[in-house]
């Protein structure tokens, strides 16, 4: 019997290399991988139907389409995409911000209110540093270029907020060094930062925060996950499991060549120092897969879009993933 032959969009991340030039393979899969550096881009694809069988999907629309049922997809918990965002908060430094608190209030860009990146640190926020953001007026736009980041068509929020579509003909980027707007978060730094003399981290010691942050808390935040159209896998349930383990080989791939010292595969001079911080921060393991590892961070996040009126209920993980024999 020859082997399903599927089609996957993701990011050219060092942990899909091994899917991608053939080192593993999925079992009963002839896999064709479609790289494609813009993440918004693939989101933006799958949701107007492109035929992709497989894909890396934002974790927040996955949920949000889940829950009110319009999603052709089912996922696995495979997470190509895992962040801290502490360093993606920037303020200018005229406006009146000295710290977490002083975001009460003011005006925020942000590239897309419901990305997965936003919700993470709007949560955050409020959960750590106790920042009230109800009065915040959103500016929603894309940072690096005027107009829309990609073209997104989340599910509406289920209650009004104080959102402004930037419609001023310069980006994000641009509104903040000219103080404009008093701050911004999202997925993407802005370009000015380093650059500009008025553009400041909101947390100096990035590293030191977000250290402190994971042993608190135990997560690394969740950005993306990988998704299945439904049809394929009610055609096909074996292929859940099939690629969950094809993707777990080829992460781990990845992480052993990473530490291989003989010649470096990155150009950081000091990624030997760095795999042995996250070896011991992470116990060997930053960027696991599999439910019940991810069950506290995953459960959060959709506590997160609750609370910010993305989803009228907090569903069950049950019903986000399917089942892939852990």
């Amino acid at each position: 019997m020859s082997n399903l032959r599927l089609t996957l969009a993701c990011g050219p991340y060092d942990r899909m290399e091994a899917l991608r030039t053939g080192e593993v393979k999925a079992e009963g899969i002839d896999l064709d991988m479609i790289p494609i550096k813009g993440p918004r881009e693939i989101f933006d694809r799958v949701m107007a139907g492109a035929d992709f069988d497989i894909a890396e999907m934002s974790t927040s629309e996955h949920v949000a389409n889940t829950v009110i049922g319009t999603s052709p997809h089912v996922a696995i918990p495979v997470f190509p995409s895992r962040v801290f965002r502490h360093g993606f908060i920037v303020y200018n430094r005229h406006r009146g911000i000295k710290s977490p608190r002083d975001l009460a209030g003011k005006r925020i860009g942000v590239p897309l209110y419901t990305m997965t990146a936003a919700v993470w640190i709007r949560g955050m926020l409020e959960d750590d540093h106790g920042v009230d953001l109800s009065d915040v007026t959103w500016v929603q736009g894309a940072i690096e270029k005027a107009g829309a980041h990609g073209n997104p068509k989340p599910p509406p929020l289920l209650k009004p907020i104080k959102l402004e579509i930037n419609e001023t003909g310069r980006s994000l980027d641009d509104l903040l060094c000219k103080g404009e707007i008093d701050a911004y978060l999202g997925a993407q730094l802005p370009p000015s930062l380093g650059k500009h003399p008025d553009l400041v981290r909101l947390f100096p010691d990035v590293r030191a925060t977000e250290r402190e942050y994971y042993r608190r808390t135990g997560f690394h935040p969740i950005m993306h996950l990988v998704v299945i159209k439904r049809s394929v896998h009610e055609a096909n349930p074996w292929v859940a499991r099939s690629l969950y383990r094809a993707f777990a080989q080829s992460k781990s791939i990845a992480w052993k060549d990473l530490g291989f010292t003989g010649a470096s595969k990155v150009m950081l001079p000091w990624v030997y120092d760095d795999v042995a911080e996250v070896n011991d921060v992470f116990g060997g393991e930053p960027f696991s897969y599999g439910l019940e590892r991810n069950r506290a961070t995953l459960e959060t996040l959709v506590g997160y879009l609750h609370r910010h009126h993305m989803i009228a209920r907090k569903p069950a993980l049950s019903e986000l993933f399917v089942d892939v024999g852990e």
